[in-house]
């Protein structure tokens, strides 16, 4: 089927400044679903992607890759997916399907995978993302809004949420008391912070300063609060956690949190720092400690999240934004000065 017209709001150079835009979706193959975008989570890599600052970037770009929508159109091949279905499309829509990543179901580890914005599809069509009307994705990179979940609240959850819960997903269900730190308590932050402790965890908040404690331990239900710059709690909490995830998107100093960690305890990366991190590895070798990252999620992964958050009764925290407001919410991002995450009320906006 050919490609429809769609408006979308785009990034015309490094200044990050987003205005209407309208182009073509590609076309609508048999594996394809064709949405309706409903909301549209904003997330800090878009900002870092807008400035270029993550890999070169052909301008326009429509940004946005926590896309809740709604199903209008289907192709002949498509059998997950009805119309009417609320669903969702996160930072993949492609990836080669043949190689071991994408034959175990990590599909987020190709060498081919295609992002949801900023990249070309398999067709040479520049990809756009979720701040648009409309969106056409093959059926495999498009996951189920369970119905007890608004889909507002999933948003944030199809990339914060799954890059926490992918790597936390390993300690659950444990047979032993698992102590967590999260270090960083933005949007990633928070919502690993929910996850850790519906995972029943006892969860170690890991700030710079006492600023996000009463969030931590009251909004959050944290139960500790830990500040990296004060040297004696610091030195109290050593050898205590089983796992750090480390969140902060920002060069910082690693041995402080090493320290944290038991013997045979992880300090995991999903967080991207702008500069090389450094560390002394004796640390790691006399407590036999590892430093791993982990990528946003699989498929199969961030349909996981979505079920978790139902079935826990979750609730994500977040400011709806109307279009309009886009490039304040940025400035705003900037500053920290959100809790904890916008949503972006497509479907509700004049986009014109």
């Amino acid at each position: 089927m050919e490609g429809r017209r769609v408006i979308g709001w785009a990034a015309r150079d490094v200044s990050a400044h987003l205005s209407p835009y309208s182009f073509t979706l590609r076309k609508t193959g048999p594996e394809d679903v064709v949405l309706k975008v409903l909301y549209c989570g904003v997330d800090h890599t878009d900002l870092h992607q807008m400035r270029g600052e993550l890999m070169p970037i052909n301008y326009p770009l429509v940004p946005g890759h926590e896309v809740v929508g709604e199903v209008v159109e289907v192709g002949s091949e498509v059998n997950k997916f009805k119309l009417g279905d609320k669903v969702g499309v996160g930072c993949l829509v492609s990836s080669c399907g043949k190689c071991l990543s994408c034959n175990s179901n990590n599909e987020q580890y190709c060498n081919q995978r295609v992002f949801t914005y900023g990249a070309v599809n398999k067709d040479g069509t520049p990809t756009h993302g979720g701040f648009s009307s409309a969106m056409v994705v093959h059926q495999k990179f498009v996951v189920q809004i369970p119905e007890k979940l608004a889909p507002e609240q999933a948003a944030p959850l199809l990339c914060a949420g799954v890059t926490a819960y992918s790597p936390l997903k390993q300690f659950n269900n444990s047979d032993k008391a698992i102590k967590a730190g999260i270090l960083g308590l933005g949007g990633v932050g928070h919502l690993a912070v929910l996850i850790a402790k519906a995972m029943g965890h006892h969860v170690t908040v890991i700030s710079s300063s006492e600023k996000k404690k009463v969030e931590a331990l009251e909004h959050l239900h944290a139960d500790a609060f830990l500040v990296s710059s004060n040297a004696a709690e610091m030195e109290g909490a050593a050898a205590s956690l089983d796992y750090i995830l480390d969140t902060v998107p920002a060069f910082h100093s690693l041995e402080p949190y090493i320290s944290l960690l038991k013997a045979g305890g992880k300090l995991i990366f999903v967080g991207v720092s702008t500069k090389p991190l450094h560390f002394n590895n004796d640390e790691l070798i006399l407590g036999n400690k590892s430093l791993t990252g982990s990528f946003i999620g699989s498929m199969e992964e961030t349909q996981e999240i979505l079920d978790f958050w139902a079935e826990k009764g979750l609730s994500t925290m977040i400011e709806v934004v109307k279009m309009d407001y886009i490039n304040k919410a940025f400035e705003r991002l900037e500053r920290n000065d959100v809790r904890y995450r916008f949503v972006l009320e497509v479907a509700g906006s004049n986009l014109e």
